[in-house]
């Protein structure tokens, strides 16, 4: 507890802590209890998904217990059943991952959920975020050697986690906010994995996140070339090398080999046809020239996946990339947070109708017993915490005299 101090520092006056109705205490569990179903996708952790194959999204969590390199990945279930105890490194949501639980990484240890599985799971893949790193800096996190744990955002191509400050950017300010601090994008794309991503250019420049205010492009006077206009915080955008789309029909310029080049948007582009074979962009999206300048973050606005263009020649060049899962829509974050809450709205309802059914199988009698045992627990809680001194810590003494002042009611209630 924090003390102020008064009358030039000889005398202290506790602050008041700050204290919660039960009401309160119940919507803070039922908060945290949603946050870990967003995370895990709403999987209860009873069955290991092996069986389900390499899944488009999934909680994986990788033990340095059994595997110190870090070159295998656990579903929930098996992180709970297999590995309980273990130094287990929690890597949010993974896209196309197998459990590799008890296969031949784990030196014959076999999974108890499933033990009948290959030797290895090929097609998974593994960044040094199984190693417990994540970053340029190959930080852990938490990390024990930082005064304040800095908040970290996922690239959505490589799936690494970067600290703001280690993303290419001048400053941090320069990512998409809101007045109160909060994001307004939905996607990002580190400045490693934004070359692979270049194509994004030819598209309107309402696939970028903006900023707090209206943004245009101008050029810095420090630099003859036309900087990039990814959208920032500022009022007014600094171009970087890797070009800019100020409206559609403009053009971009980028740098190979040393020179300035053009890339222009198609005029026969159609953002708003998806249909059949009709490219969006109005060209063969393979005629984009190469990007060898600076490379820099990108941050995409709500929705920006349904603009892209699905016809035979953009989805071949997505495959070709390995970068197809961009145009599932399985794949995205919002996606996979809203089949979550669908699965712990079944699971909530599936409870309350439980309690229903077994208060409809008691006699009155029985019913009323459960609700003066219900009133006099709230008002026994109510009673400890108003008599109870806030300075001192809870104990188990103090938890068990409240059950024994409950009982103590049931048995004159019932005499």
């Amino acid at each position: 507890m924090a003390d102020t101090a008064r009358d030039g520092g000889d005398a202290f006056v506790d602050e008041v802590e700050p204290t919660v109705t039960i009401g309160e205490y119940i919507e803070g569990i039922e908060a945290e209890e949603l946050e870990a179903d967003l995370v895990l996708g709403g999987d209860d952790g009873k069955e290991c998904t092996y069986a389900g194959g390499y899944l488009k999204r999934q909680a994986v969590f990788s033990c340095l217990t059994c595997v110190p390199d870090g070159v295998a990945g656990v579903c929930t279930a098996c992180s709970l059943a297999c590995h309980d105890g273990h130094e287990i490194v929690e890597l949010w949501t993974k896209r196309k991952f197998r459990c590799d639980c008890g296969n031949s990484k784990f030196s014959g240890h076999l999974c108890k959920l499933c033990p009948e599985k290959d030797s290895e799971n090929p097609e998974n893949c593994y960044n040094h975020n199984f190693k417990g790193s994540y970053c340029t800096c190959g930080r852990p996190y938490p990390d024990p050697e930082a005064k304040e744990q800095v908040e970290m955002i996922q690239c959505c191509i490589c799936e690494d986690w970067f600290h703001e400050d280690h993303i290419g950017l001048n400053s941090i300010e320069e990512i998409p906010r809101d007045e109160e601090g909060e994001p307004l994008y939905e996607d990002f794309i580190c400045h490693k994995c934004s070359p692979v991503c270049y194509f994004l250019k030819l598209y309107p420049e309402t696939i970028w996140a903006s900023g707090k205010q209206n943004l245009a492009s101008q050029t810095d006077t420090n630099d003859s070339t036309v900087m990039e206009g990814v959208p920032s915080d500022h009022a007014n955008i600094k171009e970087h090398e890797n070009g800019a789309l100020d409206h559609m029909g403009g053009e971009k310029t980028s740098m190979e080999n040393g020179f300035t080049k053009d890339i222009v948007v198609p005029e026969k582009a159609n953002f708003g046809d998806s249909s059949g074979n009709n490219c969006k962009l109005g060209t063969d999206v393979n005629t984009m020239p190469s990007v060898t300048e600076k490379n820099m973050p990108f941050f995409m606005s709500k929705g920006w996946r349904d603009t892209l263009c699905r016809c035979e020649t953009c989805t071949n060049f997505y495959a070709q990339r390995g970068i197809a899962y961009l145009v599932d829509k399985e794949d995205s974050i919002e996606e996979y947070e809203k089949i979550a809450k669908q699965k712990r709205e079944k699971k909530l309802e599936q409870q309350e109708g439980a309690e229903t059914n077994f208060l409809n199988s008691l006699n009155h009698v029985q019913k009323i017993e459960i609700l003066s045992g219900i009133n006099d627990m709230k008002n026994e809680f109510q009673s400890f915490l108003e008599s109870f001194d806030s300075s001192k810590p809870v104990t188990s003494e103090d938890i068990r005299s409240v059950f024994e002042n409950l009982a103590k009611k049931k048995k004159q209630r019932l005499s």
